[in-house]
């Protein structure tokens, strides 16, 4: 039988021990450039991996270019890094290219713990070891396994739902719908397949279930056909938060090439899901129309909120690999900020955008005291916390109303949507502006 070649990878992998004396004792402050060179670019790399912003790995790379005492300048992308490192009049250069980029947020403390005692570290042992250490957290792969990942997707898009104006039948088909779909993307992840192939099929298998979920209810008890809206909920999962927010914080800190490719790379993600979800709607005869009324009073209405705001965070926390406490900690500050943002629109009649910078400038507050306190990085609890707020239902009617050449109807919901999305990293920035007396400054 004639074997199947294995797939030649498109992007090499750096061998990081080669570059450096596996027999050398010299502590890294005093090791030879190109060795200090090394670490610098793989504490870059590893951070960029883990979905932060430019700005944090430029300051994570500087960090341990000053313990090493060398000058480094650095030009960070959505999957690559430039950079020369200086010392006594010699420089050395490299590139570093990453084959995806991706979200891993207990990875991130880690990084962020390592680069915190890097300087005990380099006084003491060798590169070579620095390595083994870095080697050690590298291994760390996601711990979550595609079932749980779609269950976090099934129950954020159950919470998500529930805030969008859904009722019980609608949760609960978004729930399979979401499920399924993070489920069927968590595995061709691990085949790595492409992005948009990714995207597109497992877009179209929450779609498909929320439709075949829906008609099964229907059918078994004799119900009408008004809970087609929810079909956008089940799709929500793959709306790229992370990207989408920290292209815009990359941005206001005038990391322009980073800030473009990310926000790039969200509009790819965004636009391919409305798009499948757009056909498959047209495919099985749904409409993204308005949610039937909840009929609750007003205090367990807000008790709900509160619950399903938490879930909701929750569970887009926990498909973000966070640890159940970060987790849980980012749920808390969703909750307190979603809530508060839904009460400025519904009982003040705040615009939505002013009521979105709102909540992520207080999410910002929060996240930084518990930075201090805790030592949580600020973004692995913000970006879950306000994820929740990105407004991927508009998103989708602007896309499905051009779709029908309802021009005016998909700009209205596409202004209400690029408002949202502008505010919700603005109010991070302003909130970082006033407890980081670091970032508040450009050089």
């Amino acid at each position: 039988m004639r074997q199947k070649k294995p797939t030649k990878r498109q992007h090499m992998q750096i061998q990081w021990h080669d570059i450096v004396r596996s027999d050398s004792d010299i502590p890294a402050k005093s090791a030879p450039l190109k060795e200090k060179t090394s670490l610098v670019g793989r504490v870059g790399s590893m951070m960029l991996a883990c979905g932060t912003s430019a700005w944090r790995v430029r300051a994570a790379m500087n960090k341990i270019s000053r313990t090493l005492s060398i000058s480094t300048n650095i030009d960070v992308g959505l999957t690559t890094i430039h950079f020369t490192c200086i010392e006594d009049g010699k420089h050395y250069s490299q590139t570093i290219a990453l084959p995806t980029t991706g979200v891993n947020t207990d990875k991130l403390m880690d990084m962020e713990m390592f680069i915190e005692s890097f300087g005990e570290k380099a006084s003491e042992i060798s590169v070579e070891k620095i390595h083994e250490i870095l080697d050690k957290i590298d291994s760390h792969k996601p711990t979550r396994k595609a079932w749980q990942l779609g269950l976090s997707a099934g129950v954020a898009c159950f919470a998500f739902t529930f805030l969008l104006g859904g009722g019980l039948i609608e949760m609960i088909c978004a729930l399979i719908g979401a499920g399924i779909g993070n489920f069927i993307r968590k595995l061709m992840l691990e085949r790595k397949l492409s992005l948009l192939v990714n995207v597109a099929l497992s877009v179209l298998a929450s779609c498909l279930s929320y439709v075949l979920s829906i008609s099964l209810i229907e059918l078994i008890f004799n119900l009408p056909p008004t809970h087609h809206a929810g079909y956008i909920c089940a799709m929500l999962f793959i709306i790229p938060g992370f990207p989408l927010i920290t292209g815009g914080i990359d941005l206001a800190k005038l990391d322009l090439r980073s800030g473009i490719e990310r926000i790039t790379y969200a509009i790819l993600i965004i636009g391919t899901a409305t798009l499948v979800g757009w056909v498959t709607a047209m495919t099985v005869h749904f409409n993204p129309a308005d949610f039937e009324a909840l009929n609750i009073n007003l205090p367990l209405k807000i008790a709900l909120q509160i619950v399903m705001s938490f879930v909701g965070v929750f569970g887009f926390s926990m498909m973000f690999n966070s640890p159940v406490k970060m987790a849980v900690t980012a749920g808390a500050i969703g909750t307190i900020c979603n809530v508060l943002r839904l009460a400025l629109i519904e009982a003040f009649a705040i615009p939505l955008g002013v009521s979105a910078f709102i909540g992520a400038f207080l999410a910002g507050i929060l996240a930084s005291i518990i930075k201090r306190n805790v030592g949580y990085p600020r973004i692995s609890l913000t970006i879950p916390s306000i994820v929740i707020m990105v407004p991927g239902m508009f998103m989708y009617k602007a896309v499905y109303y051009f779709g029908l050449y309802d021009l005016s109807t998909g700009a209205d919901w596409l202004t209400k949507a690029i408002l949202i999305v502008v505010a919700l990293p603005l109010g991070l920035v302003f909130a970082r502006f006033c407890t980081d007396r670091d970032y508040r400054h450009c050089s």
